[in-house]
């Protein structure tokens, strides 16, 4: 029975004791089982790509700090202070000269017409409303453009980075650079909406010749406010940002207008134009004339003056008494005399200034030949003698002294002291009335007429009554105007003559604003300090010289011209100082170190000079 048992257990596959143990203790003595070389190779993998990560970020935060570490606070930039423009205006209106970095009104978006904004987007950034301040697409296509041609002829930059590098960065141009102007853009993305950041884009962009944001850009270049801008003319102003310093108007105007219809095709491609209204758009541009340069001698004399009078602070417009046609005539024809009978003879130097007697606001300033090459102020730095154009002072002591324009005074040689004035050509007649005396210039009568007026402290005082501060000589010879005077000093004292016997105060400003808000200037009234009758009688004795006397050459058909002339010892001076209307001109040629000119007199060129400014205005003006 037993041996069947066994058999049975076989049949059913138990294995036998023995060697179940023996199968069990090999198992437990063996080695333990390593993982399949795959597996190893995929943990390396994950934990080199954990270490890679956790050091990439370690050094983009280090690329982070660096970056950050020399960027200026956003806030303080944007609340940063600049220093203050002046902008000065002709009498007129038109730009006449800027100080400084010129900024217009601060503008809001929905002052200014929609494709003045609508011409930025077209040609800087057509995907602004749509980018986060970095354009990964607009970048892409630059770059393509950029290779495929072989130059660079596209930016990639945003109008956001744009503004950012404006605000907050230099014009440097690295790597470094590049990726703060990015970082700056992202914040501001966030900190501001996409109308806020255009707002401020247009208001700070700068479009060259020292102009900032569109306003300036615009009353510079057109003329006109920035709310009144064509589509044509905010073509141009949008083209600027490319290179602003080289194709301006004022610097080239033929590269700003070819920019400009760039600009315009551009904004018939987004559809912010149609192309018959961009093709009228091109036909209207026009820019304004600059302004001359050489009002750069009244822009100085005029902020000279402002100094201490005006908020420092402050954006200052001037708007400025200088009458446009008159200086422009003046420029023009002094040039012209200087060019060509004045080199002949000699005459390397002049100066001209045109004053309104009633009131003494200077309508015309020119201190010299070329303002760029000499900004020395040759009409109110200069202190030269006025030889015989002193003399009306002269002959107004003597009306003073109840003398009258038909009495007779000698003409014949004189001797004081020693002392012998000269009377050049003049042919003693024995006497001559004093209108005579005056017409012709003739020295000893003025010498006699001063000797009976009081003397040379009489003239003195009522030289300085009249405007004219000295010092002057204190013997004989202040009766042939060898003391010193300028130019703008002889031309205010003359105004006298003109107004009735009132004194002026020369003054270069009519009105000032100061932030857009008007600013109390404070003037001197004019003061009566001679009495009518004897301005009268002057001006008759004044319009014999320009009738039959030594300033014939300043006589203006259709005008009634009134002055004197003045010419030193050896013709190191000459002088014109005439009146018409109410208007007060005073001439003045000659050289800086003195030298002697060949027989120029106060009654040739300077007369003849005050005639052709007269006439150039006249035929220029408006009124003409």
């Amino acid at each position: 029975m037993a041996k069947a048992s066994a058999s049975s257990s076989e049949r059913r596959g138990t294995p036998p004791r023995a060697p179940a143990r023996e199968a069990l203790g090999a198992r437990l003595s063996a080695p333990p089982s390593r993982p399949a070389p795959r597996a190893r190779r995929r943990f390396g993998l994950l934990r080199l790509g954990f270490l890679a990560g956790l050091w990439g970020l370690i050094a983009a935060a280090l690329v982070l700090l660096i970056l950050a570490w020399d960027l200026p606070r956003a806030e303080v930039a944007l609340a940063a202070t600049r220093k203050p423009s002046t902008t000065l205006l002709a009498s007129d209106g038109r730009l006449l000269a800027t100080n400084g970095d010129l900024y217009g009104e601060t503008l809001r978006l929905r002052e200014m017409p929609a494709h003045l904004p609508a011409a930025f987007i077209a040609i800087e950034d057509r995907r602004f409303r749509d980018h986060w301040g970095i354009d990964p697409i607009g970048l892409a296509r630059a770059v393509y453009a950029n290779f495929t041609s072989g130059r660079v002829v596209q930016g990639g930059s945003t109008l956001t980075q744009q503004l950012a590098k404006n605000l907050f960065l230099t014009p440097e141009r690295s790597l470094k650079r590049k990726a703060q102007e990015a970082m700056l853009a992202l914040w501001l993305e966030q900190r501001f909406s996409k109308d806020e950041l255009l707002e401020v884009y247009l208001n700070r962009v700068y479009l060259g010749a020292g102009t900032y944001g569109v306003d300036a850009a615009a009353r510079l270049y057109f003329g006109v406010s920035a709310r009144r801008l064509s589509p044509g003319q905010a073509a141009v102003l949008a083209g600027l940002p490319k290179a602003p310093s080289r194709i301006n108007p004022r610097v080239n105007q033929g590269a700003a207008l070819a920019r400009g219809l760039e600009v315009l095709n551009a904004m018939t491609e987004t559809g912010a134009l149609s192309a018959t209204q961009a093709l009228q758009a091109a036909e209207a541009i026009r820019f304004t004339p600059a302004p001359s340069r050489d009002a750069g001698w009244f822009a100085d004399w005029v902020q000279d003056g402002m100094a201490g009078r005006a908020p420092s602070s402050a954006d200052l417009v001037l708007r400025t008494t200088l009458d446009h046609a008159l200086q422009s005539a003046a420029e023009a024809r002094i040039d012209a005399i200087l060019a060509g009978p004045g080199a002949r003879a000699g005459v390397h130097q002049g100066a001209v200034v045109a004053m309104d007697a009633a009131t003494g606001a200077v309508r015309a300033m020119a201190g010299g030949k070329d303002y760029r090459n000499s900004p020395f102020n040759r009409a109110t730095q200069a202190r030269r003698q006025p030889g015989s154009a002193f003399k009306p002072f002269i002959f107004l002591s003597a009306l003073q002294a109840g003398l009258g324009p038909q009495d007779m005074v000698a003409d014949t040689a004189l001797n004081l002291g020693g002392w012998s004035p000269g009377n050049g050509p003049w042919r003693p007649r024995g006497e001559i009335t004093m209108e005579e005396a005056l017409a012709h210039s003739v020295n000893t009568p003025a010498v006699r007429l001063m000797q009976r007026a009081g003397g040379h402290r009489k003239v003195a005082d009522v030289a300085r009554r009249a405007g004219l501060d000295g010092p002057f000589p204190r013997d004989a010879t202040i009766a042939l105007g060898t003391g010193e005077v300028t130019l703008l000093d002889l031309v205010a004292a003359y105004a006298p003559f003109a107004n009735g016997g009132f004194r002026v105060a020369p003054f270069g400003v009519a009105e000032v604003k100061a932030e857009g808000r008007p600013w109390p200037l404070p003037r001197p009234e004019a003061e009566r300090v001679f009495a009518p009758e004897h301005m009268e009688a002057m001006r008759a004795m004044m319009a014999a010289v320009v009738a039959r006397g030594t300033g014939r050459a300043a006589a203006t058909p259709g005008r009634l011209v009134i002055g004197k002339t003045g010419t030193t010892q050896e013709y190191r001076d000459a002088w014109f100082i005439g009146i018409t209307g109410g208007l007060v001109m005073g001439v003045w040629l000659g050289n800086d170190d003195g030298v002697p000119m060949d027989n120029v007199a106060g009654g040739g060129l300077p007369a003849r000079l005050f005639r052709e400014i007269l006439e150039s205005a006249a035929a220029a003006s408006p009124r003409g």
